[in-house]
């Protein structure tokens, strides 16, 4: 098992020494990656359906701070030496594709190809809105997203005309490190199923119930199989909160006691999760975050080594 953790770039803890001390830390450690989520700004009435929560709320107020992700990755890749960067996920529809990848490949080479370009579709309609993108037919914008990204980081002159997207022949350096640059899929639908059989090296699953993930690892296989691709060759991740005193739902957390935490984390490895995203929820600021990953990192990672 693989372990990465999520990076504390919301709320009062998004700060620079916040990001400094935790990032050197988690690497030291021996965390495999480290994580930034993608929100923008969004308004205070909302209609769209958060899907990871019972009631469909979104629990993070519109006041929260929640700092870029692609400018945290790109900071964290300043202060780490081995830590793979992640996205839990970008939203893909709230940026236009040529300026992304650009600002893609510069965190894959100023971090010396540690990027994971874990991607989706989003769910907030109203945030898009703000944004002035466009919202309709978004899966299909996000799948010639993909696209382009694999033809300005692949081809020496690259060119691109497509529905959405196009652009004359133009010359994009320097490309990512890594080649390709891996795409983990994030998503509970069909066509994030597709997506991942058709681009995906990973499929990215997050705060879902056990039962959920082993269905939709199912139907990933399915496209996989209908795609001629391997479901061997993706790696299935996923990302659940981590406090060993929480009182939080199990079904979406790793918590309790260290025979608890063994516990649940054997469940997670049954269902074929090879990377296992901990968010740290424990109180007591960064320091208090830092002390529960210490503890899982001594007496919980060593049982699945």
């Amino acid at each position: 098992m693989e372990w990465g953790v999520t990076l504390p770039h919301l709320g009062h803890v998004g700060t620079r020494d916040g990001l400094i001390k935790f990032a050197s830390e988690v690497d030291q450690l021996g965390f495999a990656s480290g994580w930034a989520s993608d929100h923008v700004c969004w308004p205070a009435e909302l209609v769209s359906h958060y899907p990871y929560t019972d009631d469909g709320s979104f629990p993070a107020p519109p006041k929260t701070g929640w700092l870029d992700p692609i400018g945290t990755l790109q900071f964290v890749a300043a202060v780490t030496e081995n830590l793979r960067l992640g996205f839990s996920v970008l939203i893909l529809p709230y940026r236009p594709p040529v300026e992304t990848a650009k600002r893609l490949a510069t965190i894959d080479v100023l971090s010396n190809g540690r990027l994971i370009l874990g991607v989706g579709v989003g769910w907030m309609r109203e945030e898009a809105e703000v944004l002035g993108m466009p919202w309709d037919r978004r899966g299909k914008r996000s799948d010639e997203q993909l696209e382009v990204f694999r033809t300005l980081f692949s081809e020496d002159d690259p060119s691109f005309d497509g529905e959405f997207y196009s652009f004359p022949t133009v010359g994009f350096e320097p490309k990512p490190v890594q080649d390709p640059v891996p795409v983990w899929v994030g998503g509970n639908s069909a066509a994030a199923y597709r997506r991942v059989a058709r681009y995906g090296h990973g499929f990215h699953a997050a705060f879902e119930p056990l039962d959920d993930v082993m269905t939709g690892w199912a139907q990933v296989g399915e496209a996989c199989d209908a795609a001629g691709r391997d479901l061997g060759e993706i790696t299935l991740s996923l990302r659940y909160y981590l406090d060993p005193a929480s009182a939080m739902k199990p079904a979406v957390s790793i918590a309790g006691s260290t025979s608890q935490m063994i516990d649940s984390v054997g469940h997670v490895a049954d269902t074929g999760v090879t990377h296992l995203v901990l968010d740290p929820v424990a109180r007591g600021g960064i320091e208090g975050r830092l002390d529960a990953l210490r503890g899982f990192m001594a007496d919980v990672a060593p049982h699945f080594a």
